[in-house]
């Protein structure tokens, strides 16, 4: 079997990165997702009467002058806006949803979707992986999902494996409501990383969503912890009862309500680095967990390791 040029597994932000600076350099690459779409934590949830929540990222902000032109452009492309949440901050959210950022950034890219990866292992000079029944050669690959589930395809005796374990990467569990329109509206955005609701949005008031009083409610790292394992109806029924509480509205009016476990949502102990390479040069390891916890070090990492001098070779 003929070795392709490159794999990425993840079509998060770090994997789109990576893989948009690549095509334009002219390399061939496939991206490999276990998701239905594109973004990984660059999430909205639709549902089948037409309720939208970002219930992942709940927005972007740009402090390089290369991310801040990337958000730029895809502002111009109406696939991205400001949002006014009333914080003074400038931030950044996708139009219609969160998702329409990545889908903007993977446009033209090859990306097979629903295509879980469940083994890699080294293969002569490249990388042989196994996506459902199928396996592939690739001359170089690039992981860019968690460092945890990075050190699970790799194995435990990885010479990866114990940089990658000083990552600290905390859970966080979503809530997503909505809620008659006569319901209070007490604020945009609350944020109190005391509470065990640390984050409360109102999805509805971002740009081009104009569905009915939307509310994401992300617990703290501690509350997450503490009820991970629990079943989704139950982390519903834990979440709920406290944001109606600080929206002072009656739960009697919930319309839709549902929960998601975020199992790695935030880095809280990043690697201290761009991208983890191989000596060889045919294995890199990226994602926001290298540099922190925001969308742009995500997009930071994927970028270094698509201009490595000892990238792909020609």
């Amino acid at each position: 079997m003929k070795a392709e040029q490159i794999a990425i597994i993840g079509a998060g932000m770090a994997g789109l990165s990576c893989a948009r600076q690549l095509a334009r350099s002219g390399h061939k690459l496939v991206i490999f997702d276990k998701g239905r779409g594109i973004g990984g934590r660059l999430a909205t949830r639709r549902t089948p009467d037409g309720l939208k929540f970002d219930h992942g990222a709940q927005y972007l902000t740009a402090r390089g002058n290369e991310f801040r032109s990337l958000i730029s452009k895809t502002c111009n492309a109406g696939a991205a806006d400001l949002w006014d949440d009333g914080s003074g901050q400038e931030r950044f959210v996708g139009v219609p949803g969160m998702n329409a950022i990545a889908k903007h950034l993977g446009d033209g890219l090859d990306i097979r979707t629903r295509a879980e990866v469940n083994g890699v292992c080294a293969d002569g000079n490249g990388w042989s992986v196994s996506v459902g029944i199928q396996t592939h050669l690739f001359r170089h690959l690039v992981i860019t999902v968690p460092a945890p589930q990075a050190c699970r395809l790799l194995g435990p005796d990885h010479p990866f494996v114990a940089e990658l374990g000083m990552v600290r990467i905390v859970p966080c569990l979503t809530l997503m409501a909505a809620f008659a329109p006569d319901q209070p509206k007490p604020f945009c955005v609350r944020c109190d990383a005391e509470d065990p609701i640390a984050w409360i949005a109102q999805n509805s008031t971002k740009p081009g969503r104009p569905e009915p009083t939307c509310w994401v409610a992300q617990a703290g790292s501690d509350w997450s912890n503490a009820h991970l394992e629990r079943d989704l109806d139950e982390i519903v029924d834990l979440m709920l009862p406290m944001l109606c509480d600080r929206l002072g509205a009656d739960q009697s009016a919930v319309l839709h309500a549902v929960a998601h476990r975020w199992r790695y949502a935030k880095t809280t102990v990043p690697l201290g680095q761009s991208f983890l390479r191989d000596d060889d040069g045919t294995l890199y390891l990226g994602g926001d967990w290298c540099l922190g916890a925001r969308v742009e070090a995500a997009w930071s990492s994927g970028a270094a390791i698509a201009e490595d001098p000892l990238k792909v070779a020609e």
